[in-house]
């Protein structure tokens, strides 16, 4: 009566392959529901290798709805590979904000700068198989964020305009290789940490005097030595 056509010799050859025969029946008949023609074998095929007959249902009447270009295969190939394919497609439609562990820089005046940054992601459907995940995303901002601090004359140029983190780091590319496509990046807090210049140079200082003092205790000992003698 739903249109989905699951012969009677179909469920039993399901349940001598042990394949559950209502969730296969249920997953044709919301597909069908929505419009999207999927074999039955097919349904089958993608359970007996070990994926989510349901999810992947779900995931394809929510691209279909969303106009988002998916094929079963495609979809199938998604879900074997780990990735929650019907999140994919979520995050296609809604994109997701990450937000980055809070990264220290210092800047070329000796001044130490910790940002925090949020990333507007979504998720590539083409790239998911293969592509690398959220850790490689907030790796590459963090290294970005770095190098822009690092690249800044002084603290106070960063201070003034937080935009130009997010700019130089956003025409990196950092999505290349990705699952997910780099909406925006934007810095949620920059605070000034320690001077680390003043500090190298603190420190350069008391080795430097902990040198002159050796060079003067072994003079000391030679100028002794030789009166001794």
């Amino acid at each position: 009566m739903s249109g989905a056509k699951v012969g009677l010799v179909n469920i039993i050859f399901m349940r001598l392959r042990k394949v559950p025969a209502k969730l296969i029946v249920e997953s044709k008949i919301m597909a069908v529901k929505a419009g999207i023609e999927i074999p039955t074998d097919s349904l089958e095929s993608h359970f007996l290798a070990g994926g989510n007959v349901s999810r992947v249902v779900q995931a394809l009447i929510a691209a279909d709805k969303a106009n988002i270009d998916l094929g079963f295969n495609r979809a199938v190939a998604i879900d074997l590979a780990g990735r929650d394919v019907l999140e994919a497609v979520r995050m296609s439609v809604n994109p997701k904000v990450i937000e980055t562990p809070m990264v220290a820089a210092m800047a070329k005046d000796g001044i130490q700068l910790k940002a925090i940054s949020r990333v507007t992601v979504r998720a590539n459907i083409d790239r998911l198989v293969g592509g690398a995940g959220e850790e490689t995303i907030l790796a590459r901002v963090g290294e970005g964020i770095v190098t822009t601090i690092g690249s800044a004359t002084n603290h106070k140029a960063v201070l003034e305009n937080p935009d130009l983190i997010s700019k130089t780091v956003l025409k990196k590319g950092l999505d290349a290789g990705t699952a997910y496509e780099i909406l925006s990046i934007d810095i949620a807090d920059v605070d000034v940490g320690k001077n680390i210049g003043a500090e190298l140079e603190t420190d350069r200082a008391e080795a430097d005097k902990k040198i002159a003092q050796a060079k003067a205790e072994e003079k000391r000992a030679m100028a002794f030595a030789q009166e001794q003698e």
